[in-house]
C-alpha cells in the first residue's frame, strides 16, 4: 500500500501577523540611515579608516599597525615580521570574510538590501526618477504600472527632473569627499572643504569622484549592482551554493491571484523590485536578489483582503527546496 507524499509547506521566516509591510519597510529604512550615518561618520571618530599621512589605519578609536616598525629599524627578523602581517592584517580580514560569507550563504545579499550605502542611494534615486519620468531607469523600456500598490494612481510630472540631478550629483560629492576622509585625516579635508582651501590632489580627487559617481548614480546604478560590485557578487555565488538558502518563495497552485494583483493583469512585485528582477521566478534567475522584502510586502498589502494570504514569502531549509523543485515539477508537465 502506497503511503501518500507529505504535502508541501511554505515556512515563513516570521508570521504575517508579526508586523505589517509598511512597519517592515520602515524598519528596513531604519537599518539603512543609520549605516549610511555610520559609513559617513566613522572616520570622522576614528572607527575605521586609513590614514595616509600616518602611514597607519584607525579601528574603534586605536591605532592599527601591521608592527613592522622594528623590522624597519633593524631590531627583528623577517619571520617576526611576516608572523605580524599574519595575525594583525590576514587573519582578521579572512575572519570578517568568513563571517561576512557566512551571513550571505545564509540570507543571501541581505548586506546589500537592508545596509549597504550605496544601495539606498539606488532607490532613492529610483524613487526620484519614477516621479519625474515613470520609470526608475534611463534604460528601462516600460513605464511602471500607473498604479501604486495601495490601488492609487501614480502621477509623473517632469519637473521632478529638477530634483533628479542635482540629488544624484550631491549624493555623488557626498561620497567623494567621505571616501576621502578614509585616506586623509577628516578634520584636514573638512576644514579645507568648508574654507575653500582644498588641495590640489584633494581638489582633483572630490572633482573627478563626483564625476564618476554622478554618471553612475543617474545612468549605471543597476547595473553596477548587478555585474561590477564584487561585494553583492560574492554574496550571491555564497547564496547559490546554498540550497536551504532564504529565498522569495511563491505559491504557483494561486497563480492566477496574481491576475488581480493591478489593473491590466499587472502585478505589484514586479513593479517595486529596486533590482528590476521578477520575484516570482526561479532562483538562479534572482541571482541579485537583495532580499529587500519589497515584493513580499507589496504582495501582501494587494493581497490583504484575500482570505488565502500573500503567495510571496520568504521560505528557507526544506521549504527553500520545495520552492525550487516547483519549478521542475510544472516544467515536467
Amino acid at each position: 500500500m502506497r503511503t501518500a507524499a507529505p504535502a508541501r509547506t511554505v515556512i515563513p521566516i516570521a508570521p504575517a501577523e508579526a508586523a505589517e509591510p509598511r512597519n517592515r519597510q520602515r524598519q528596513r529604512l531604519a537599518f539603512q540611515v543609520a549605516f549610511f550615518a555610520l559609513f559617513v561618520f566613522a572616520p570622522v571618530f576614528d572607527l575605521f579608516r586609513y590614514d595616509l599621512d600616518a602611514d597607519h589605519a584607525w579601528l574603534l578609536g586605536m591605532e592599527w599597525r601591521l608592527g613592522l616598525d622594528e623590522f624597519l629599524a633593524g631590531r627583528e627578523s623577517a619571520t617576526v615580521a611576516g608572523i605580524n602581517i599574519i595575525v594583525r592584517l590576514f587573519l582578521p580580514l579572512f575572519a570578517a570574510a568568513g563571517v561576512f560569507l557566512w551571513a550571505a550563504w545564509k540570507w543571501g545579499r541581505m548586506y546589500c538590501g537592508w545596509l549597504c550605502p550605496h544601495f539606498s542611494v539606488v532607490e532613492t534615486i529610483n524613487k526620484l526618477m519614477v516621479r519625474a519620468s515613470g520609470k526608475p531607469s534611463v534604460w528601462e523600456r516600460h513605464r511602471l504600472p500607473p498604479w501604486k500598490v495601495d490601488g492609487s494612481p501614480t502621477r509623473v510630472d517632469v519637473r521632478w527632473w529638477a530634483v533628479v540631478v542635482p540629488a544624484a550629483i550631491g549624493f555623488a560629492f557626498l561620497w567623494a569627499v567621505v571616501l576621502l576622509t578614509y585616506l586623509l585625516p577628516p578634520a584636514e579635508v573638512y576644514g579645507n572643504l568648508f574654507r575653500a582651501e582644498l588641495t590640489r590632489n584633494q581638489l582633483i580627487f572630490i572633482s573627478a569622484a563626483t564625476t564618476v559617481l554622478s554618471l553612475e548614480f543617474l545612468f549605471a546604478r543597476h547595473l553596477f549592482c548587478r555585474f561590477v560590485c564584487a561585494v553583492g557578487l560574492f554574496q550571491s555565488l555564497a547564496w547559490m551554493a546554498n540550497r536551504n538558502a532564504m529565498v522569495v518563495g511563491f505559491r504557483r497552485a494561486r497563480a492566477s491571484d496574481c491576475a488581480r494583483c493591478l489593473p491590466e493583469r499587472q502585478s505589484a512585485c514586479d513593479a517595486v523590485c529596486p533590482m528590476r528582477l521578477r520575484p516570482r521566478n526561479i532562483k538562479r534567475h534572482m541571482f541579485t536578489c537583495t532580499q529587500c522584502r519589497q515584493c513580499i510586502d507589496a504582495c501582501g498589502q494587494t493581497q490583504n483582503d484575500n482570505p488565502n494570504g500573500p503567495l510571496l514569502a520568504w521560505v528557507k531549509d526544506e521549504a527553500a527546496r520545495q520552492n525550487e523543485a516547483g519549478f521542475r515539477a510544472q516544467k515536467e508537465r
